[in-house]
């Protein structure tokens, strides 16, 4: 039994260190991989630097990016810290329901 007792303290400090760091790095982890998998032209993004940009071109490692109408730069892939706006974002459809009417006075219409 005292093999046992001495044993449940690393165990605890085992689920606990699990729990709040090495579970939440994964999913961290995860959710980078996706973002960065899913990267497309014409995506708005931010490096770990810091540049912003949007992607003109696109490759299994190098991502190029145009910080301005002349200025285009090239970057790894995994440079790349966040995604402002997706561009498919920006050609999805307008639903009615998002759509709100006005009468001539400029307030909303009942449906």
């Amino acid at each position: 039994m005292s093999g046992a007792a001495s044993l449940l303290p690393f165990v605890l400090m085992f689920a606990v260190f699990y729990f709040l760091l090495i579970r939440p790095q994964q999913r961290k982890s995860k959710q980078r991989n996706v973002m960065l998998g899913g990267l497309k032209k014409g995506d708005k993004i931010v490096t770990i630097g810091g540049m912003h940009g949007t992607i003109m071109e696109i490759s299994d490692d190098v991502v190029v990016l145009r910080v301005n109408d002349a200025t285009k730069i090239t970057f790894d892939r995994s440079a790349i810290n966040n995604v402002l706006s997706s561009s498919t974002a920006a050609a999805a459809p307008v639903t009615p329901a998002a759509v709100e009417k006005k009468d001539e006075h400029g307030e909303n219409i009942k449906a």
